[in-house]
This record gives structure tokens, C-alpha cells and sequence, in this order.
């Protein structure tokens, strides 16, 4: 299936770590997308402790030409980071880059699909 030029391309955005491991399953997750959707943009940016960030995230896809960027966060509880850094960002990211769309959407763990699989997990129904 190839994806129209409007598609929006999607930034997995997650706290980071010093630890390569951790990255792992932030870029399963990107990897799933890109199998789900061929053709999809799809890019991991981090908060702090890995690179690239959010706005070199952003600044990439912008300089391929991407329109509209949707940025998801993979955060399970919506705490100061979902609350009051990553609306900062966002700002900046929309302020530098006024032609490109920027969506935020809920974070991972307010999504109930998610909470009903991580039930489903620690019960042992898969």
C-alpha cells in the first residue's frame, strides 16, 4: 500500500535512556508501524539521555518535506513530562516550523486498548 504525500508522518517520542537495551522496544514499536503501513514515516526521538530529541526529530522530517507530523508519546502515566515538557516542545516545534502540522496525541497509557493488553498480560491471556 503506498501512502499519500498528506500522510502524516509519526514521531515515537519517550523518555530516553543511557542505556542502548532500553531503546529496543521503542524501535519495535517503530518497526511495527513501518510492517503495518509500508511506506510510513516513522521516527523515535527522546526526551532527554538519547538522541536525537524532538526537535532534531522534527527538523528531519521537515527538511524531507513531511506536512503533518503526528507525535505520540510513550509514556504509561501522564506525569510532568506529558503534562509540561512535552507541550513546550510541541510549541517550539510548531513555532519553528509554522508550514508543517504537529499533532499531539494522548499519551500511550491513557489509550484503554493499552490498559486492557497489560491486564490481559499480567492475567496470562495473550
Amino acid at each position: 500500500m503506498t501512502l499519500s504525500p498528506m500522510t502524516p508522518a509519526i514521531i515515537l517520542f519517550a523518555h530516553g535512556s543511557r542505556d542502548p537495551l532500553w531503546h529496543k522496544p521503542i524501535e519495535a514499536v517503530a518497526r511495527a508501524i513501518e510492517q503495518r503501513e509500508p511506506g510510513a514515516t516513522v521516527r523515535c526521538a527522546y526526551l532527554e539521555l538519547s538522541t536525537p530529541g524532538l526537535p532534531e526529530a522534527g527538523a528531519e522530517l521537515v527538511a524531507q518535506g513531511v506536512k503533518h507530523v503526528r507525535v505520540f508519546p510513550l509514556f504509561l502515566g501522564v506525569g510532568k513530562h506529558a503534562r509540561e515538557d512535552l507541550p513546550l516542545l510541541m510549541d517550539e516545534l510548531r513555532a519553528a516550523h509554522p508550514s508543517v502540522q504537529f499533532d499531539l496525541l494522548p499519551t500511550a497509557g491513557e489509550a484503554p486498548q493499552l490498559t486492557a493488553l497489560m491486564a490481559d498480560l499480567a492475567l496470562g491471556r495473550t
